[in-house]
């Protein structure tokens, strides 16, 4: 389990020692050691049988029509942004978003 994934307060086990979530970065040694930072990338080993999250994965679901209007809107703005030499990529930039979400146009 990585530290971002569990609430303040857990118990865990870093590099030989138990700690104790006190922060979002920062855990106290439970031998009276003091604080110490917590790498994100530290991997860590849940203490008292403590399970870790289940990551589900939540898929919110967008109207394409909304979202092609919402990009119509900024392509436009953007066009008055360019000058007349950017503008056949500005154009080959928005077939490949169309495309790549799947949208008819």
């Amino acid at each position: 389990m990585k530290f971002t994934q569990i609430p303040l307060g857990t118990r865990f086990e870093f590099e030989g020692k138990v700690f104790s979530k006190t922060g979002p970065m920062t855990a106290t040694a439970e031998d009276g050691s003091g604080q110490r930072l917590i790498p994100r990338y530290a991997v860590l080993k849940p203490v008292e049988g403590w399970t870790p999250p289940v990551e589900t994965a939540t898929a919110k679901q967008l109207d394409e029509a909304r979202v092609v209007a919402a990009f119509d809107a900024f392509y436009g703005n953007c066009l008055h942004l360019v000058d007349d030499f950017s503008k056949p990529a500005l154009l080959a930039a928005r077939q490949t978003f169309l495309e790549a979400i799947g949208a008819q146009k």
